[in-house]
């Protein structure tokens, strides 16, 4: 094929990237210049590029989709947590507050202990509510499928 010759002038950054593409490729740097010219004058490159964006979209809606279940477990949990212990928990006596009060400081430290060495170690509720779901069942707020 007959090669016209085109002279263009480019910043100094970009003849280096240019540069540095064609040497780690072992091509020469006209190569690299075609290639990129006809990939920017392609009428399918939108149609790529919008492919590719509509695949990020994807993968972000799914991710979104996700964290949105995992709020609704935590947030129904803690829920179903507060009622229980509303309805079970009566009310103390006076004179056994003070101690009561002690012992709840002592084991909300517990709690804030175990729960500081299960997110170091990555165990979750979220993971192991997915363990123990029945066979078949992969979505607990979605029942079976």
């Amino acid at each position: 094929m007959k090669k016209a010759k085109i002279t263009a002038y480019v910043d100094a950054a970009l003849f280096d990237e240019i540069d540095a593409l064609a040497a780690r490729r072992r091509v020469p740097k006209t190569q690299v210049i075609e290639a990129a010219l006809a990939s920017f004058l392609s009428p399918d490159s939108a149609e790529q590029s919008e492919a590719a964006i509509v695949r990020r979209l994807d993968r972000l809606n799914r991710s979104l989709e996700r964290l949105e279940r995992d709020q609704e477990i935590t947030t129904e949990a803690l829920a179903l947590f507060v009622r229980f212990w509303l309805t079970t928990t009566p009310p103390l006596p006076d004179d056994t507050y003070a101690a009561a009060k002690a012992k709840g400081k002592e084991r909300y430290g517990g709690f804030v202990q175990t729960l500081s060495r299960r997110l170091a170690k990555g165990s979750t509720l979220t993971k192991e509510l997915v363990q123990d779901l029945p066979a078949g069942q992969t979505d607990p707020t979605k029942g079976t499928q």
